[in-house]
């Protein structure tokens, strides 16, 4: 992340920096075995704590200040947010339910691709094994979006400056890099190869440079819309990290370690945003 650049370029090279980051973390499935769930689950902890941290200081707080800034919301200036916060959770919610009827599930390049979690596995074909994705496993890849909309925003209010921006793609990549172990560890364990493992995993953030530059696209052509924007972005991140991530770190008996990785993912993401920014 080069500062002088275009928004849409910061957002693409930020973008390309959380999906390395992903790659990162699935290439993890070359060192531990797929018996190793206390790593996955503290680094599941650890990335919703990073998501709920930057869901506030890069997303929400510039969102709120841009609303009271603005002067045309008065007493009002929370309704933009609100109203974003909660299409975006509306969104992901929604992805959940449609995927399945939309024919991603059927493929695991689309679902992976998507970060649809792959929860349930079929071993019994004879051309190796396959996945099946129920509707509640779900739940599609937001990070890429809240990156290009953090970059988009940049210079409109005090408090969205370059450094927030990518204090928030490091956060974002911070966090993608168990997401991707997430994937590729599990496939490991239902008789994957290794390197097929792999490349599903990197596979899951290769949608976010495209979710970005759609996200600094929208808001430099729409400038008025950008609080409903970051908010929108936050929304998704904190139901996904609610919904899909939080779950998913507690089914394994973990839960406590999955708690203090949150709370220490958090303040590491407070500390680079606050410190750094």
């Amino acid at each position: 992340m080069l500062q002088g650049h275009s928004s849409v370029f910061q957002a693409l090279l930020g973008t390309f920096f959380t999906w390395a980051m992903t790659a990162a973390g699935a290439a993890l499935v070359f060192i531990f075995s797929s018996g190793q769930r206390r790593i996955l689950d503290g680094s599941l902890g650890f990335a919703a704590g990073v998501m709920l941290a930057a869901s506030y200081w890069s997303l929400l707080a510039p969102a709120v200040e841009m609303a009271t800034s603005s002067g045309g919301f008065g007493a009002f200036a929370f309704f933009p947010v609100a109203v974003g916060f909660t299409l975006g959770a509306a969104f992901v919610y929604l992805a959940d339910l449609l995927m399945p009827h939309l024919g991603a599930a059927e493929d695991p390049q689309t679902a992976l691709a998507l970060n649809l979690d792959p929860v349930l596995v079929k071993k019994s074909d004879p051309e190796g094994p396959s996945l099946l994705l129920p509707e509640s496993a779900l739940s599609i890849r937001i990070e890429g979006l809240a990156v290009g909309v953090g970059f988009g925003a940049v210079e409109k209010t005090a408090s969205a400056t370059f450094e927030s921006a990518r204090n928030l793609a490091i956060g974002i990549g911070i966090q993608n890099f168990p997401e991707g172990l997430a994937v590729s560890l599990p496939l490991r364990g239902a008789g994957f190869s290794t390197w097929r493992a792999f490349w599903y995993g990197q596979l899951s953030g290769m949608v976010e440079p495209l979710a970005g530059l759609f996200g600094a696209f929208a808001v430099v052509l729409a400038e008025p819309i950008l609080p409903y924007a970051l908010a929108f972005a936050a929304g998704a991140m904190v139901y996904v990290v609610m919904d899909d991530i939080i779950p998913e770190a507690q089914i394994s008996g973990n839960g406590k370690l999955a708690s203090w990785a949150s709370i220490l993912g958090f303040v590491v993401m407070m500390s680079l945003d606050v410190g750094l920014g």
